[in-house]
C-alpha cells in the first residue's frame, strides 16, 4: 500500500474535556484545531494528522467517551473546511479509538505508537494490540491506513530487540501499511541511520515522525518516503502553540 502524501502537519488538540488542562471552551477548541489545518493546507501540506496532544497525563489504552466523542466533532468540521487528507492518533494508544473516530469521519490513517511488541512509557508498560486493530478494520470494512511507530518517542523498547526486528515485525507480523521513526522525545530528532536500517528491511512507507525542521528536511526527505512535523512550525517552536503560517510556509518552500 503506498502512501499518496509526503508531507504530514501536526494538528495537536488543546486539553478536551476531562483532562487536567481543559478550560470548558469546546468553541475554543474548534476554532483553534480549524486555524492551524487551514494555515497547514495553505502552506502546501499533503495532509494534516489529528492528536489530543493537550490531554496530559495521557491514558494508556483506553480513552473516556467523551474524547472520542469531541475528537470526531473536530475532524467532521475540518472536513468540510479542508480539502487534503485527514489522520488521527488517540493518545496515548486508543488504536481502537482512533480506527472507530475514522470510520465514522473517512479520515484516510491512523497513527498507532506501540502496535506490536510491549514498551516501557511514562504511562506504563503498554503492549501492542495490533491483532485487535486489525481485526477491527476488517470487520469495519474500511480502508484506512495504519501507520506503526517503531521504538517510539518517550518509551523503552521492553526486550532486547533491535531495530530491524521492531520493524519487520511491526510490518510482516502486526501488518502495519507504513512504520514511523523518532527520536527520544517529542521535537527531538529522528536518526537518519535508523531510517535507512528500517527501510533496509521493510517493503513499506518509513516515514519520520520527530525533529524534522527547515534546515535537515532535505536530509530526512532523501532518506524516508515522508515525514510528520509539528513542533517547529509553532509560534516559537513551542509544541502546544499554534501553528505559524510563516514558519509553515517556509518550510514547504525549503523542500520544493
Amino acid at each position: 500500500m503506498n502512501l499518496p502524501y509526503r508531507t504530514i502537519g501536526m494538528v495537536h488538540l488543546p486539553p478536551l474535556p476531562l483532562s487536567p488542562g481543559y478550560k470548558g471552551s469546546v468553541e475554543e477548541i474548534l476554532e483553534r484545531a480549524l486555524m492551524d489545518a487551514e494555515a497547514l493546507q495553505e502552506a502546501g501540506f499533503d495532509a494534516v494528522l489529528i492528536e489530543n496532544y493537550g490531554d496530559l497525563p495521557f491514558h494508556k489504552d483506553d480513552v473516556e467517551p467523551v474524547v472520542v466523542a469531541m475528537m470526531t466533532r473536530v475532524i467532521c468540521d475540518l472536513m468540510t473546511a479542508i480539502r487534503i487528507p485527514i489522520g488521527v492518533q488517540v493518545l496515548r494508544n486508543d488504536a481502537i479509538s482512533a480506527l472507530s473516530i475514522a470510520a465514522a469521519t473517512g479520515c484516510e490513517f491512523i497513527r498507532v505508537n506501540v502496535h506490536t511488541a510491549a514498551a516501557l512509557t511514562d504511562q506504563g508498560m503498554i503492549q501492542g494490540q495490533a491483532d485487535e486493530t486489525l481485526r477491527l478494520r476488517e470487520q469495519l470494512r474500511i480502508e484506512t491506513r495504519i501507520l506503526a511507530d517503531v521504538r517510539v518517542k518517550h518509551s523503552y523498547q521492553f526486550g532486547d530487540i533491535g531495530l530491524e526486528d521492531a520493524a519487520s515485525d511491526a510490518v510482516y507480523r502486526g501488518l502495519a501499511d507504513g512504520i514511523i521513526i523518532t527520536g527520544r522525545a517529542t521535537g527531538t530528532h529522528a536518526s537518519i541511520d535508523d531510517v535507512k536500517r528500517a527501510k533496509n528491511v521493510v517493503d513499506v512507507p518509513v516515514l519520520v515522525g520527530s525533529g524534522v525542521t527547515v534546515q535537515n528536511a532535505r536530509e530526512y526527505f532523501a532518506a524516508a518516503d515522508a515525514i510528520i512535523i509539528g513542533t517547529s512550525l509553532k509560534l516559537n517552536a513551542k509544541t502546544t502553540n499554534p501553528v505559524d503560517p510563516d514558519r509553515a510556509k517556509a518550510f514547504m518552500e525549503s523542500i520544493r
